[in-house]
């Protein structure tokens, strides 16, 4: 589990696929203490299991077929910066929402402005991905923890400060490019349950539609 706040970026020094499947090598930017062998990291908010940590700092991953069609790192140009984050641990303080680092798909990202101090960053909303859209409610893009300001029909944007500009690789990202989304764990709960509820009682004139106008 993760909380979505990056702990450094990292370039990609090389992706070898083969057999559907393959390996990334990064560099960290800021070098992790004590990393164990088969420990979890969030890359781009996609949960990945390092395999080697070489001497000069660069980490080793193997990658799934699935995780590379099924999320941005397929296509991060060698040379550009993903975001990582270890695996929370008990007792620390979760200062972000829960995260699994199980990317749920990919979306394009459309472009920022300037809002007051702020800076607006909006993306394309994916249709399997509206039941868990609620204002103020949480959102995971490239393993960032944002939470959601304005939900259109075709898009939604989250406000970023410009440490997370800074400190992460969400300020490279240009207009046509694809980010990884994971929508809010308790949403996801919610909506099954309520599916499940609502397919069980077919006689309640509530149906998702409602709720989903409702706020849920």
């Amino acid at each position: 589990m993760f909380t979505g706040l990056i702990q450094t970026t990292a370039r990609l020094l090389s992706r070898n696929s083969g057999g559907g499947s393959g390996k990334l090598c990064l560099k960290p930017e800021k070098p992790f203490d004590k990393l164990e062998f088969g420990e979890s990291i969030a890359v781009n908010g996609c949960c990945l299991t390092l395999e080697k940590e070489k001497a000069d700092g660069a980490l080793e991953f193997h990658t799934l077929g699935e995780t590379l069609s099924r999320t941005n790192l397929g296509a991060v140009p060698v040379g550009g910066r993903v975001n990582l984050e270890r695996a929370m641990q008990l007792g620390a303080r979760l200062g972000g929402h829960i995260v699994t680092g199980h990317i749920d798909t990919t979306a394009e990202f459309i472009g920022t402005r300037k809002v007051g101090g702020d800076i607006e960053y909006r993306v394309a909303l994916p249709e399997e991905l509206k039941p868990f859209m609620a204002a103020k409610g949480s959102i995971a893009i490239d393993g960032v923890s944002l939470t959601l300001v304005d939900i259109a029909d075709d898009s939604f944007s989250v406000h970023l400060i410009p440490v997370t500009l800074q400190e992460t690789a969400l300020g490279d990202r240009k207009p046509g490019d694809r980010v990884n989304l994971e929508a809010d764990l308790l949403g996801k709960y919610v909506q099954r349950q309520l599916s499940c509820f609502l397919s069980e009682n077919k006689t309640s004139n509530i149906n998702m539609d409602i709720l989903h106008k409702a706020g849920w």
